[in-house]
């Protein structure tokens, strides 16, 4: 693991987006194209501003998308897909994006995208980090196991509780009860992964993640025994860190 710190969450999203430019720039100059995953959220605003201006060459580059609800129209505010396309598609015109459609039959997007992403080995992952230390949407106690690349899963009250509280949702009822999300294993897969993961929010889960061993009831901590994962953090969500080392 590289641990990376820094006072503000917009500075910890610039420097990953630098880094993240690096390993792209490499990649494509060595292999002529590479294929990216990015996570959404409230945590990826300030990387994700800074990450689509970076010099890449984005027709060269090949995007899967990390996770999305089931049943819920892309029209609604919490709809990935949506936040994908203003925030990252509409500025960085890459060669295919992978989006995830929950809104038709979810076993079918599964197998098609199945399909694809086992085609090449992934270069770049952004994983985020949860409140409950979720990865993609595997919620605690996370399947460590399961070797299909993407599956169905049902989330879990915390889950729930998270989007609620960044605004996405009014309440735990509105949110949907299931999601397609990326599997551990195929996270794992991936050359390098970055997880951008700042604010008070996170705390909690950065320290449960840093101060314990594996555990599938702190699904980040999975994360640690990957060769190639960049950590960024600000003060507020590596404030623990200090007070426990």
């Amino acid at each position: 693991m590289q641990l990376n710190i820094f006072e503000y969450a917009d500075q910890a999203g610039l420097e990953a987006a630098r880094t993240c430019e690096a390993i792209l720039r490499d990649t494509i100059a060595e292999r002529g194209r590479a294929r990216i995953v990015l996570s959404t959220g409230a945590s990826q605003f300030e990387f994700l501003s800074h990450f689509v201006k970076m010099n890449i060459e984005w027709d060269k580059v090949e995007m899967f998308h990390l996770d999305e609800y089931i049943a819920l129209p892309e029209s609604h505010p919490a709809s990935f897909r949506k936040y994908l396309k203003e925030r990252f598609l509409k500025y960085a015109p890459v060669s295919q994006a992978w989006l995830i459609d929950g809104e038709g039959d979810a076993g079918e997007m599964v197998e098609r995208l199945n399909e694809e992403i086992v085609k090449s080995p992934v270069d770049l992952a952004l994983i985020g980090i949860g409140e409950n230390a979720h990865i993609a949407f595997n919620d605690p106690p996370a399947d460590f196991d399961n070797e299909s690349p993407y599956t169905i899963v049902d989330l879990s009250d915390t889950c729930k509780s998270q989007q609620v509280r960044e605004g996405w949702f009014d309440s735990n009822a509105d949110v949907p009860k299931q999601a397609i999300t990326m599997t551990v294993q195929q996270i794992l897969k991936s050359r390098h992964i970055v997880s951008v993961v700042p604010h008070q929010a996170k705390a909690a889960a950065i320290l449960n993640t840093i101060q314990g061993g594996v555990d599938h009831n702190v699904p980040a901590t999975i994360l640690k025994t990957h060769p190639s994962w960049m950590l960024y953090l600000d003060k507020e969500s590596a404030a623990p860190i200090y007070q426990w080392a």
